[in-house]
């Protein structure tokens, strides 16, 4: 990644998007210990890989990893490679990954799954309803919007 890469506004450094992984992508208990990522990638056929080398990659203390290293760390955090080189492709993936968070939120998940099957028209009122009660909380409007697959975050409330 190059200096003037880092520097772009909007742009994150490889350290920045593999700490954003191992803070989003873990199991319920936490996140993933360096020692079982290192284990996981070469259980799979992947490269090796120290713990200590990923901590650093992690920290920003080494920036420039093989693209097997890449390859294997994107498998194992199950996004495409494409997450550490495209910022267009890393955001759309980061948005995704809000989404599965949210959705470890059991109230959250009830809620989604309860709106399953309800008209558009009951679905915009419902979604009046979250955007009314985030405002009076003081959060961001549609926090982490999730483009649907026509690319229109606003998708959703228009079905």
């Amino acid at each position: 990644m190059s200096q003037s890469d880092q520097e772009a506004p909007g742009r994150r450094t490889l350290a920045e998007k593999l700490d954003h992984l191992f803070a989003v992508v873990h199991p319920a208990k936490g996140e993933y210990t360096y020692e079982q990522v290192a284990r996981a990638i070469e259980e799979r056929g992947g490269p090796t890989i120290s713990a200590a080398y990923i901590w650093q990659l992690r920290k920003g203390a080494r920036d420039n990893p093989t693209k097997r290293h890449l390859e294997a760390l994107a498998d194992f955090f199950g996004v495409a490679p494409s997450y550490f080189f495209d910022e267009d492709a890393a955001h759309a993936v980061d948005a995704e990954l809000e989404l599965l968070v949210a959705l470890r939120d059991g109230a959250v998940r009830d809620l989604a799954v309860s709106a399953l099957g309800l008209s558009a028209q009951s679905l915009t009122a419902i979604q009046a309803m979250v955007d009314h009660a985030r405002r009076l909380e003081g959060l961001p409007d549609r926090a982490g919007e999730i483009p649907h697959q026509d690319g229109d975050p606003t998708h959703r409330a228009k079905q």
